[in-house]
Protein backbone atom coordinates (compact mmCIF):
# COMPACT_ATOMS: atom_id res chain seq x y z
CA UNK A 1 0.00 0.00 0.00
CA UNK A 2 1.48 3.32 -1.03
CA UNK A 3 -0.03 5.32 1.83
CA UNK A 4 -1.47 4.48 5.19
CA UNK A 5 -5.18 3.81 5.21
CA UNK A 6 -7.36 5.34 7.91
CA UNK A 7 -7.62 2.17 9.97
CA UNK A 8 -3.84 1.70 10.00
CA UNK A 9 -3.26 5.04 11.72
CA UNK A 10 -6.32 5.47 13.98
CA UNK A 11 -6.52 1.90 15.30
CA UNK A 12 -2.82 1.96 16.16
CA UNK A 13 -3.09 4.97 18.51
CA UNK A 14 -3.66 4.88 22.27
CA UNK A 15 -6.50 7.37 21.80
CA UNK A 16 -8.59 4.85 19.87
CA UNK A 17 -8.48 2.55 22.89
CA UNK A 18 -9.29 5.47 25.20
CA UNK A 19 -12.39 6.47 23.24
CA UNK A 20 -13.72 2.91 23.13
CA UNK A 21 -12.63 1.75 26.60
CA UNK A 22 -16.29 1.01 27.48
CA UNK A 23 -16.10 -2.18 25.39
CA UNK A 24 -15.74 -4.68 28.18
CA UNK A 25 -15.06 -8.38 28.62
CA UNK A 26 -18.49 -9.09 30.10
CA UNK A 27 -20.13 -8.16 26.78
CA UNK A 28 -17.65 -10.36 24.91
CA UNK A 29 -18.24 -13.27 27.29
CA UNK A 30 -22.02 -13.04 26.88
CA UNK A 31 -21.84 -12.86 23.10
CA UNK A 32 -19.24 -15.60 22.65
CA UNK A 33 -21.05 -17.84 25.14
CA UNK A 34 -24.28 -17.50 23.18
CA UNK A 35 -22.48 -18.14 19.87
CA UNK A 36 -20.66 -21.23 21.13
CA UNK A 37 -23.89 -22.73 22.48
CA UNK A 38 -25.54 -22.21 19.10
CA UNK A 39 -22.66 -23.27 16.83
CA UNK A 40 -21.57 -26.44 18.66
CA UNK A 41 -18.00 -26.23 17.39
CA UNK A 42 -16.13 -29.08 19.14
CA UNK A 43 -13.78 -28.05 21.93
CA UNK A 44 -10.15 -28.21 20.90
CA UNK A 45 -10.93 -26.96 17.39
CA UNK A 46 -8.74 -24.32 15.79
CA UNK A 47 -10.53 -20.98 15.41
CA UNK A 48 -9.48 -17.58 14.09
CA UNK A 49 -10.44 -14.20 15.54
CA UNK A 50 -10.02 -12.02 12.44
CA UNK A 51 -9.40 -8.33 13.30
CA UNK A 52 -9.11 -9.19 16.98
CA UNK A 53 -8.09 -5.80 18.37
CA UNK A 54 -6.64 -6.26 21.86
CA UNK A 55 -7.98 -9.82 21.96
CA UNK A 56 -11.02 -9.72 24.24
CA UNK A 57 -13.01 -12.10 22.01
CA UNK A 58 -9.94 -14.28 21.40
CA UNK A 59 -9.42 -14.68 25.14
CA UNK A 60 -13.07 -15.62 25.63
CA UNK A 61 -12.91 -18.19 22.83
CA UNK A 62 -9.84 -19.67 24.49
CA UNK A 63 -11.64 -19.99 27.83
CA UNK A 64 -14.33 -22.00 26.04
CA UNK A 65 -11.73 -24.61 25.11
CA UNK A 66 -10.57 -23.63 21.64
CA UNK A 67 -7.14 -23.28 20.07
CA UNK A 68 -7.27 -19.62 19.10
CA UNK A 69 -5.27 -17.42 16.76
CA UNK A 70 -6.08 -13.72 16.95
CA UNK A 71 -4.86 -11.44 14.17
CA UNK A 72 -5.07 -7.70 13.60
CA UNK A 73 -3.36 -5.08 11.46
CA UNK A 74 -2.60 -2.90 14.50
CA UNK A 75 0.86 -3.55 15.90
CA UNK A 76 0.02 -1.87 19.22
CA UNK A 77 -3.16 -3.92 19.67
CA UNK A 78 -1.30 -7.17 19.03
CA UNK A 79 1.45 -6.15 21.45
CA UNK A 80 -1.16 -5.69 24.18
CA UNK A 81 -3.04 -8.88 23.28
CA UNK A 82 0.19 -10.88 23.34
CA UNK A 83 0.37 -10.58 27.14
CA UNK A 84 -2.36 -13.26 27.22
CA UNK A 85 -0.54 -15.71 24.93
CA UNK A 86 -0.07 -19.35 25.88
CA UNK A 87 0.15 -22.71 24.14
CA UNK A 88 -3.44 -22.51 22.85
CA UNK A 89 -3.83 -18.74 22.40
CA UNK A 90 -1.60 -16.89 19.92
CA UNK A 91 -1.62 -13.45 18.30
CA UNK A 92 0.03 -11.97 15.22
CA UNK A 93 -0.09 -8.88 13.00
CA UNK A 94 -1.96 -9.68 9.80
CA UNK A 95 -3.89 -7.96 6.97
CA UNK A 96 -7.31 -9.64 6.71
CA UNK A 97 -7.20 -9.37 2.91
CA UNK A 98 -4.44 -11.97 2.78
CA UNK A 99 -4.19 -15.67 3.53
CA UNK A 100 -2.39 -16.88 6.61
CA UNK A 101 -0.10 -19.52 5.07
CA UNK A 102 -0.63 -23.16 6.05
CA UNK A 103 -3.48 -22.44 8.48
CA UNK A 104 -6.93 -24.05 8.52
CA UNK A 105 -9.72 -23.33 10.97
CA UNK A 106 -13.01 -24.87 12.06
CA UNK A 107 -14.44 -21.43 12.73
CA UNK A 108 -13.54 -17.86 11.76
CA UNK A 109 -14.98 -14.96 13.75
CA UNK A 110 -15.06 -11.40 12.38
CA UNK A 111 -16.63 -9.39 15.16
CA UNK A 112 -17.66 -5.87 16.19
CA UNK A 113 -17.98 -4.31 12.72
CA UNK A 114 -14.51 -5.27 11.53
CA UNK A 115 -15.53 -5.53 7.87
CA UNK A 116 -16.19 -2.95 5.15
CA UNK A 117 -13.26 -0.66 5.96
CA UNK A 118 -12.09 -0.61 2.37
CA UNK A 119 -13.03 1.46 -0.67
CA UNK A 120 -13.80 -1.35 -3.06
CA UNK A 121 -15.95 -4.44 -3.39
CA UNK A 122 -12.80 -6.16 -4.66
CA UNK A 123 -11.17 -5.76 -1.24
CA UNK A 124 -14.30 -7.18 0.43
CA UNK A 125 -14.04 -10.16 -1.88
CA UNK A 126 -10.34 -10.59 -1.11
CA UNK A 127 -11.20 -10.85 2.59
CA UNK A 128 -13.93 -13.42 1.99
CA UNK A 129 -11.88 -15.46 -0.49
CA UNK A 130 -9.08 -15.66 2.08
CA UNK A 131 -11.56 -16.70 4.77
CA UNK A 132 -13.05 -19.36 2.50
CA UNK A 133 -9.61 -20.77 1.76
CA UNK A 134 -8.63 -20.87 5.43
CA UNK A 135 -11.78 -22.65 6.61
CA UNK A 136 -12.04 -26.41 6.81
CA UNK A 137 -14.57 -27.97 4.43
CA UNK A 138 -17.38 -27.84 6.99
CA UNK A 139 -16.12 -24.61 8.57
CA UNK A 140 -18.27 -21.81 9.93
CA UNK A 141 -17.91 -18.04 9.44
CA UNK A 142 -19.42 -15.56 11.90
CA UNK A 143 -19.68 -11.91 10.90
CA UNK A 144 -20.90 -9.44 13.52
CA UNK A 145 -21.64 -6.13 11.78
CA UNK A 146 -23.62 -3.00 12.57
CA UNK A 147 -27.21 -2.90 11.31
CA UNK A 148 -26.47 -0.27 8.68
CA UNK A 149 -30.13 0.52 8.03
CA UNK A 150 -30.77 1.44 11.67
CA UNK A 151 -27.45 3.28 11.98
CA UNK A 152 -28.20 5.45 8.95
CA UNK A 153 -31.79 6.12 10.06
CA UNK A 154 -30.71 7.16 13.57
CA UNK A 155 -27.37 8.78 12.76
CA UNK A 156 -26.24 11.26 15.43
CA UNK A 157 -24.65 14.12 13.48
CA UNK A 158 -22.71 15.64 16.40
CA UNK A 159 -21.63 14.29 19.77
CA UNK A 160 -19.17 15.14 22.54
CA UNK A 161 -17.60 12.45 24.75
CA UNK A 162 -15.25 13.08 27.65
CA UNK A 163 -13.06 10.08 28.47
CA UNK A 164 -10.03 10.21 30.78
CA UNK A 165 -10.12 14.03 30.69
CA UNK A 166 -9.97 14.07 26.88
CA UNK A 167 -12.88 15.80 25.10
CA UNK A 168 -13.66 13.96 21.87
CA UNK A 169 -15.71 16.01 19.38
CA UNK A 170 -17.42 13.56 17.04
CA UNK A 171 -19.33 14.28 13.84
CA UNK A 172 -20.96 11.74 11.53
CA UNK A 173 -22.31 11.67 7.99
CA UNK A 174 -23.58 9.20 5.41
CA UNK A 175 -22.69 9.75 1.75
CA UNK A 176 -24.92 7.02 0.32
CA UNK A 177 -22.20 4.35 0.46
CA UNK A 178 -20.09 4.91 3.58
CA UNK A 179 -20.75 6.00 7.13
CA UNK A 180 -18.10 8.49 8.25
CA UNK A 181 -17.11 9.39 11.78
CA UNK A 182 -14.77 12.35 12.29
CA UNK A 183 -12.98 12.55 15.64
CA UNK A 184 -11.27 15.74 16.85
CA UNK A 185 -9.61 16.31 20.23
CA UNK A 186 -6.67 17.98 21.94
CA UNK A 187 -4.01 15.89 23.64
CA UNK A 188 -0.33 16.26 24.50
CA UNK A 189 -0.47 19.94 23.61
CA UNK A 190 -1.78 19.59 20.08
CA UNK A 191 -4.98 19.14 18.10
CA UNK A 192 -5.54 15.66 16.70
CA UNK A 193 -7.95 14.58 13.98
CA UNK A 194 -8.92 11.09 12.85
CA UNK A 195 -11.56 9.58 10.62
CA UNK A 196 -13.43 6.28 10.53
CA UNK A 197 -15.14 5.09 7.34
CA UNK A 198 -17.23 1.95 7.05
CA UNK A 199 -19.28 0.71 4.11
CA UNK A 200 -23.01 0.70 4.89
CA UNK A 201 -23.46 -2.96 3.97
CA UNK A 202 -26.94 -4.45 4.35
CA UNK A 203 -27.96 -8.08 4.59
CA UNK A 204 -28.58 -8.34 0.85
CA UNK A 205 -25.07 -6.96 0.20
CA UNK A 206 -23.56 -9.65 2.41
CA UNK A 207 -25.69 -12.31 0.75
CA UNK A 208 -24.34 -11.41 -2.68
CA UNK A 209 -20.73 -11.20 -1.47
CA UNK A 210 -20.84 -14.44 0.48
CA UNK A 211 -22.61 -16.46 -2.19
CA UNK A 212 -20.18 -15.23 -4.86
CA UNK A 213 -17.21 -16.81 -3.05
CA UNK A 214 -18.88 -20.05 -1.96
CA UNK A 215 -20.68 -19.42 1.33
CA UNK A 216 -24.29 -20.12 2.28
CA UNK A 217 -25.91 -18.03 5.03
CA UNK A 218 -27.57 -20.38 7.51
CA UNK A 219 -28.78 -17.92 10.16
CA UNK A 220 -28.99 -14.23 11.01
CA UNK A 221 -29.38 -12.59 14.41
CA UNK A 222 -30.04 -9.03 15.53
CA UNK A 223 -28.17 -8.72 18.84
CA UNK A 224 -25.66 -10.39 21.17
CA UNK A 225 -28.47 -12.46 22.74
CA UNK A 226 -29.05 -14.00 19.27
CA UNK A 227 -32.59 -12.71 18.85
CA UNK A 228 -34.03 -12.62 15.29
CA UNK A 229 -32.71 -9.96 12.92
CA UNK A 230 -35.04 -7.10 12.05
CA UNK A 231 -33.65 -4.61 9.55
CA UNK A 232 -35.49 -1.64 11.02
CA UNK A 233 -34.99 -2.28 14.72
CA UNK A 234 -32.05 -4.63 15.42
CA UNK A 235 -28.84 -3.17 16.84
CA UNK A 236 -26.57 -5.68 15.07
CA UNK A 237 -26.45 -7.82 11.93
CA UNK A 238 -24.92 -11.14 12.95
CA UNK A 239 -24.43 -13.59 10.10
CA UNK A 240 -23.67 -17.31 10.37
CA UNK A 241 -22.41 -18.77 7.08
CA UNK A 242 -21.07 -22.19 6.08
CA UNK A 243 -18.49 -23.02 3.48
CA UNK A 244 -20.18 -24.83 0.58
Amino acid sequence: MEKSEWFETWFDTKYYHTLYKNRDNKEAERFIGNLISFLNIPQGSKVLDLACGKGRHSLTLYTHGYNVLGVDLSQSSIEQASYFENEHLKFQVHDMRQLIPDKRFKGIFNLFTSFGYFDSVEDNLRVLISIHEMLEDDGILVIDFMNATKVVNTLVAEEVKVVDDITFNITRKFDGNHIFKYIQFNAEGEEKKFMERVQALRLNDFQKLLESVGFAITETFGNFDLEPFNEQHSDRLIIIAKKK
